[in-house]
């Protein structure tokens, strides 16, 4: 699915790799080499492509992210970024609903040689549909299949109907409350049938953590994600994985299930991975890296707001799209959702897909409780995170697009509500990253 290689004029980037200049001020070199020997990864309710970019690798990352001169590190960009090696996984396939997921990742990831047609605006409920009905939808000789499949029904901060989605699998209000595979709930199921379909060696799923304390879910999706292909799969036990504990600069809380399939295994692989305490060196969930949420003097020092933050202009001084516009939605008391100041000297919250009035703020007034003396006291104003903060929290690098204004128009290709939707939904790039190399150096350990 990826083109043959082909060189690309820096210049014909300009306008998709266009960064505000206090955040890097030069172009750099964005072709790659296509590698047809790198495992093929199949990619479900891809969103903007922070799983899919962490399985890619090569793109730029905070320097407190990773250990100086660490083997992850290709070189550095300048003071305060450096650009990460190239892991060995390629996609062949994404998709998602959400036309603004499918523009963000197509327009960065074309910098890869992918072409457009890679990603498919389409549910999965209905790809899978129209594989069963014959239609050639998926590709051959899947390596990995990824998915975070749709978690605001198992969310703390959400219902929590779950399995009970009073939504149907494209996001809509269903009409009656008849039980259905198809609704948003079940939507994990549906990826279990593209497991079925693909047979990869290992699929990698994700989800919030409220899950995981939401009544017996768990174990009914791990029971079920187990059954794809014939009982083909060990599914290990989910594991909570926090991602301020590797690099990112959040408070981001994920469950996250690992299936391997066993008739490829090496009889010692399938042994030590079948045993309730699986050993360390067969363990393919990457160990913390950094002592964000545990005290370890072995690790990094957890990265903060301020350290991806630090150099950024204020909009009305960017000349970057998607810095220049944020939230306008007034202060409603420490209350409600959205109301409270990022903590520049520690962990952001999480950063989610919400509407304007719960994007949490930059900076509150001093008359609204604002700690951020330094930045009050320079006169700057009460506002909240621009989507280019909340990306950069995400550990998208700076040079990711979000917001892309019609330039033939008035209009927005992706607006800034389409920009915080897709970039709260995400997976942080640099936790996918230490995903995909631990699974990268367990590869040959595992397989046949």
């Amino acid at each position: 699915m990826k083109s043959a290689s082909k060189s690309y004029n820096i210049e014909s980037f300009a306008d998709s790799d266009f960064v505000s200049e206090s955040q890097l001020s030069f172009y750099f070199p964005t072709t790659q080499e296509y590698n047809s020997n790198a495992y093929k990864v199949l990619s479900l309710f891809s969103g903007c492509g922070g799983m899919d970019l962490g399985f890619e690798g090569h793109f730029i990352a905070n320097k407190k992210s990773f250990a100086p001169g660490c083997k992850f590190i290709e070189y550095n960009v300048n003071d305060n970024w450096v650009m990460l090696k190239k892991n060995n996984f390629t996609t062949v396939f994404a998709n998602d609903i959400l036309p603004e997921a499918e523009k963000t990742w197509t327009t960065y990831m074309a910098r890869f040689g992918y072409p457009p047609e890679t990603y498919r605006n389409i549910s999965i409920v209905d790809l899978v549909k129209m594989h069963y009905a014959g239609a050639d939808v998926f590709p051959k000789d899947i390596d990995i299949v990824t998915g975070g499949f749709p978690c605001q029904d198992f969310s703390v901060a959400g219902k929590r109907k779950g399995f009970e989605s009073q939504k149907d699998h494209m996001g809509q209000r269903r009409e009656d409350d008849e039980p259905s595979e198809e609704t948003r709930g079940k939507l994990y199921y549906w990826m279990k049938q593209v497991i079925d379909i693909t047979h990869p060696k290992i699929f990698v799923a994700e989800n919030v953590k409220g899950l995981v304390n939401l009544g017996n879910v768990k174990d009914i999706i791990q029971k079920d994600f187990a059954s794809a292909d014939g009982n083909g799969y060990i599914v290990l036990e989910p594991q909570v994985l926090n991602a301020g504990d590797y690099g990112v600069p959040e408070m981001r809380e994920r469950v996250i299930f690992i299936g391997i399939r066993k008739d490829v295994l090496k009889p010692e692989a399938l042994e030590a991975l079948e045993l309730k305490n699986v050993p360390d060196e067969y363990n393919p969930y990457p160990k913390p890296t950094h002592a964000a949420t545990r005290k370890d003097n072995s690790l990094l020092p957890m990265v903060t707001s301020y350290d991806v933050l630090k150099d950024l202009k204020e909009p009305e001084e960017s000349c970057d799209e998607s810095q220049q516009v944020y939230s306008k939605a007034k202060y409603l008391g420490n209350k409600s959702q959205g109301q409270i100041e990022i903590k520049l000297d520690g962990l952001a919250p999480t950063i989610r897909s919400e509407h304007h009035g719960n994007i949490e703020f930059r900076r509150l007034s001093a008359e609204h409780g604002g700690k951020n003396k330094a930045e009050l006291e320079k006169g700057l104003k009460e506002r909240r995170l621009t989507p280019r903060e909340c990306a950069l929290i995400q550990t998208f690098p700076p040079n990711y697009r979000f917001v892309m204004k019609n330039r033939n128009s008035r209009g927005y290709y992706v607006s800034s509500s389409g920009a915080y939707k897709v970039i709260g939904n995400a997976v942080p790039p640099v936790l996918a990253y230490h995903i995909a190399n631990r699974l990268q150096e367990l590869w040959s350990k595992y397989f046949k």
